[in-house]
Parts: structure tokens; C-alpha cells; sequence
């Protein structure tokens, strides 16, 4: 039997297998999943904007902004016993959820947080390799830590697998 351990908005949570992270409601939020295969242990984050509006210092990083999540999530798995070498990406979610007119000259707030996502893993030497993003409708991901799948589900879509 696996522990279900529910991801909310602008929170990260990691797991060792058997487990099983979930989180619902993904709109123009990003769904960031990190996993060590021989470890069999995961993170996953809800990421809500792509970063500050500005640096401020003293300013806790949370899974809030997509910039920070990816570190955070490292570094609470290696002190599980993952090896950054071996950490693989998923992405789901960065929907277009508003009217043209919402978004600003830099994309829509899903396609920036994609944006930031990609780059925060390329810095992090992560390789991305699934992904269900775009579109114009929301998510919800249940990711098993003992596989390292990710169901993720859809009104009106079918199931997918990544």
C-alpha cells in the first residue's frame, strides 16, 4: 500500500518509495517532478508564478516561484540519499488559461513558467524527459515514487502517462 501525499499550491514535498504525490488544479501552475530511479525517490512541486516581480533580499525561497523550486527539491533529495547524476524531469501543466489580452509581451504566465522550469533543470544539469504542457485546460498529477510514473489527468482528456 502506498502513502498518498497531497502537493498543494506553492508547496514542494519529496518521498521515497512507496509513495505516491499528487496534486490538482494545475492551470497556468507547473507541476515539476524529480526522480532518482535507483534511489525510487521522488519530488514534486506546484509551482505557482515564475519568480519575484523583484529580488528582494532576506526573501525565503518557496516552491511559490518555478526559479527556486528545482533547487529546493535537490537538495531535500540528496538528503534522502539521491544522487544529483541520476535525477530525471517531468513537466506538466503551463495551460493558457486567460484571454489573449491577460498576457504581457513575454508569453502568458503558464508558458513563462515553463520557460523558467526548463532553465532552472538545465542549470541544475537535470535532463527533462516527459512533459504535458500548454493547451488551454487545467491538470492534476499523481506521481509514483516505486515506478517513477506520472498519471495525469484531465477533463475531457484522456489519461496520459509520462
Amino acid at each position: 500500500m502506498s502513502l498518498i501525499i497531497s502537493v498543494g499550491i506553492s508547496e514542494h514535498k519529496v518521498a521515497l518509495a512507496p509513495a505516491v504525490l499528487v496534486t490538482y488544479g494545475l492551470g497556468s501552475c507547473v507541476g515539476i517532478a524529480l526522480y532518482d530511479p535507483d534511489a525510487r525517490a521522488g519530488g514534486l512541486a506546484h509551482t505557482l508564478l515564475p519568480a519575484p516581480v523583484r529580488d528582494v533580499k532576506g526573501t525565503e525561497k518557496t516552491a511559490k516561484f518555478t526559479c527556486w523550486a528545482v533547487e529546493l527539491m535537490v537538495d531535500e533529495l540528496v538528503k534522502c540519499g539521491c544522487a544529483p547524476g541520476r535525477l530525471v524531469a517531468k513537466l506538466a501543466g503551463g495551460a493558457t488559461m486567460f484571454e489573449p489580452k491577460y498576457r504581457s509581451a513575454h508569453g502568458g504566465i503558464g508558458e513563462r513558467n515553463v520557460t523558467t522550469a526548463r532553465a532552472a533543470l538545465e542549470r541544475c544539469g537535470i535532463p527533462l524527459v516527459a512533459e504535458d504542457i500548454g493547451e488551454d485546460y487545467g491538470r492534476s498529477l499523481e506521481f509514483n515514487t516505486a515506478t517513477g510514473i506520472i498519471m495525469v489527468r484531465a477533463l475531457q482528456q484522456p489519461i496520459r502517462q509520462l
